[in-house]
Parts: structure tokens; sequence; C-alpha cells
């Protein structure tokens, strides 16, 4: 055990995770790639939880958080801040809800948090739909309206919480059916839930589960939910903590494949705008937003620096067009995961799209979920170079693969020859 290590585990809770049998310490990164204290150098396809979404020490991003910290680093929102101005003005223009307000927060679950209250206010209810093997966050309501049991770790709740059919595709029962008779029966189900209950205040859903295992319903499914939610004044709050910026490649936000029936009526961010730097944040029309009827403020949402850095980072990613790249990129990395799991007897499912890849491992022979599999392939790539993430819904049994979105085709090649080794050692 590192001496680091031993003071980690003399100061910090019992329920911190860490990866890796003897822990990982990160020292400094460059583009994909990032070293450890020992000096080895690692492909970085985790991106510090999809949070690294551009790259590591991106030098525009720095400089405007250089800069921006000799100016002055720190007011809070009971003054005008440009920074935040102008980086709320852009995400208004880029977030397809009319008449949109923004309300900056320091975190994912705190923007989750945040849409919570606002849904909860306008309706007037307490009652939440939330998706089956979702994830929004670690807060007390985040945690409560949680539908994976592995990250929730208390039934208590200042909500009430049903949960719906939909947002696992190959799992479950309704897995057998096609696209379109499976939107169906979550349709169906949805209308006979709320046949049962009070009105719901929102529905929240990640258009793509992270925590899941990079898990997804058809596309349409949520425009679909949308009707019935609409004939009830139900709001759909949409999660883009990890779909959202172009990571799909497809769509600039993940709820843009559901998108027939309109956008939601509140969007949360956070992670990959900040590039590292904490930013989270909600987007909702007006009329939600204004709702609250008492005052408000964040002391740190906002902040002239991580405004800064978002800004630099959104700038970068538009002028490079880093979706396109997530698209043409990640679409040959799936590929060639697909061509190595077809060889492999303990992979059940490469999925995904763009870049937010999961590949998810049974025991050989069954439909049995291996999270010892995936623990030893994440050693193994470890060991060869490549750091990647995990999860999953019942059993952590999927690998999760979200590099920087400016990886190029040769890092990716490069992470799918360490993967199918590392799957090899592992099997």
């Amino acid at each position: 055990m590192s001496s680091l290590h031993h003071r980690h585990l003399a100061v910090s809770p019992e329920w911190l995770a860490l990866y890796y049998r003897h822990p990982l310490e990160i020292t400094h990164g460059e583009g994909r790639h990032v070293w450890d204290a020992d000096g080895n150098r690692y492909l970085d396809f985790f991106g510090g939880i999809l949070t690294t979404m551009t790259a590591h020490a991106l030098p525009e991003v720095t400089k405007a958080v250089t800069e921006q910290a000799g100016r002055i680093i720190h007011s809070s929102t009971l003054y005008l801040n440009r920074p935040m101005v102008e980086l709320a003005e852009r995400v208004v223009s880029l977030s397809g809800i009319p008449d949109a307000r923004v309300f900056f927060t320091t975190s994912g679950t705190e923007a989750n948090d945040t849409a919570l209250l606002l849904a909860t206010a306008y309706r007037r209810s307490n009652q939440i739909l939330a998706m089956r093997n979702s994830y929004h966050g670690r807060s007390f309501s985040a945690v409560s309206i949680t539908g994976n049991h592995a990250w929730s770790p208390t039934a208590l709740s200042p909500l009430q919480t049903l949960y719906v059919h939909g947002g696992v595709r190959g799992r479950g029962p309704y897995a057998h059916l096609s696209d379109e008779e499976f939107i169906a029966a979550c349709v169906a189900d949805l209308e006979d839930l709320l046949g049962h209950t009070r009105d719901a205040a929102a529905l929240i859903a990640e258009p793509i589960q992270g925590v899941g295992g990079f898990t997804s319903p058809p596309d349409g499914l949520y425009a679909a939910f949308r009707e019935v939610l609409d004939r009830h004044g139900i709001l759909w709050i949409s999660d883009e903590v990890q779909t959202g910026w172009g990571r799909t490649g497809e769509h600039f936000w993940g709820w843009q494949a559901h998108a027939e029936n309109g956008p939601p009526d509140i969007v949360t961010f956070a992670k990959g705008i900040g590039n590292g730097m904490s930013i989270g944040g909600v987007i909702a029309r007006a009329d939600v937003m204004n709702c609250l009827d008492a005052n408000s403020i964040s002391t740190f949402g906002g902040s002239p620096v991580t405004m800064a850095a978002g800004l630099a980072n959104l700038s970068y990613l538009l002028e490079h067009d880093l979706q396109g790249n997530a698209r043409r990129v990640g679409g040959l990395l799936i590929e060639r995961l697909r061509a190595i799991a077809a060889g492999s007897e303990s992979v059940r499912e490469v999925r995904g799209r763009g870049l937010m890849i999961g590949v998810e491992l049974v025991r050989p022979g069954t439909d049995e979920a291996n999270p010892e599999a995936a623990t030893a392939v994440l050693e193994a790539a470890r060991a060869g170079g490549l750091l990647i993430g995990k999860g999953g819904g019942h059993n952590t049994s999927v690998l999760r693969i979200a590099p920087p979105l400016s990886l190029s085709i040769p890092e990716a090649e490069e992470g799918a020859a360490i993967l199918a080794e590392a799957l090899r050692a592992a099997e």
C-alpha cells in the first residue's frame, strides 16, 4: 500500500470508492493521456467520469482560467458577472428550449436537485417519475429518485418516486419486443401507472443512462412519453449531465433523439462543459424557472473562473466540430469493439453512441452479469496503459468507455487493441 493510499484510508469515509487494487494517483495530463506518480503514461478513455470532455490541459481553457484568476476569482451571484451572462447566452441559444433561462450550479447533483425543486414547486406536487436503472447524483433528493440500488444508500426521501419502464432496452420484461412494440409497451405501462396515483410533478430521465451502464431506449421513447405527460401537465426533465455537448455524436443533446414532440421543459447539465472545472446548471423555460416565490442565490455557481473555463471550452468544442469527431471516431471505435466482442464469450453486448460506449460482460455461456470480470478487465486495461470505467444496473458488469471528444483515430485503434488484450487476459 502506498503512503498516500494509507493516508487516504485514515481520513476518508469507507464508502468513498477507489478504482484498482493499488489505487492510482494521477499527477498530470495532456491531450488524451495522463501520467501517474510513478511516471507511467495512460491513454484516458474515462476522462474523470466523462468530465475532461475536450482534452487534458487544453491550452485555451488553461489560458482563460489563468487570466480570469488574475483579475478576480469569486464574487457570487449577488453581483453582475460578465462571464456568467456570456456563457448563459450561449447555452440558451444552444438549448432548443424557447424563452429559456439558465441557473448555474457547481455539479450535476446540484443541477438535478435544483430541477426537482423547480418541478415540484411549479406543479405543487412532490411525486416524481424516474426511470429504472437511473442515476441522478449524490444529494438526499437525487439519491431518492435514483433507480439503481448500488448507488442509493437510503430508502428515506423528501419525494415520492415511481419508477417507469424503458431506460434499458436489452434486459427486462420488454426486451424481447421490437423497438416499436417496446415503446408501445412502455407507454402503456406509463399510462397505467398514472391511473393509479396522484398528479406527478415531472419525469426525470437520462437519454443514455450513465452509471447504469450506457443503456438507452429506442429513439422516440421519450417523445411518446411526452404525449402522455402533456395530457397530465407533467414536466419532462432531461438529465444531460453525461449526454450533453455532443458526446453522442449524432446529437448535441441526448434528448434530440426523442425530439418529435418538442424539447424538454427542463434540461440539466454538468461534467464536460467545464472540461474539469466545477460547472453544473439548469436550463428551463421562463415560466418554470421563475416559479419560485422566495429568494435564491448561488455562492459558487457561476464563478467567474469556472464560467471563463466553460466559455473557452465550449468555443473550442464548437469551432473544432468535436461533436462530428465523436460521431466519426466513436463509430469506428464501436465497430472495432464489436468485432472484438464477436470472438469473446464474455461479452454480451457492445452498445452506445459516439464516444459513450458500454461493453457488458457476462459469465461465458450465460446471460448472467459478471462484475468480477469487469474488475479484472479494468485492472488488465490499466496494466496495458488504458484507463476505462465500469458501471451497470443490478451488478457492476459494464465497461464504460468515454474518452475526450478530441480522440484521434490512431488513439481509438490503440485503445481498442489494449482492451482486446485485457479481455483475453481476463477470460
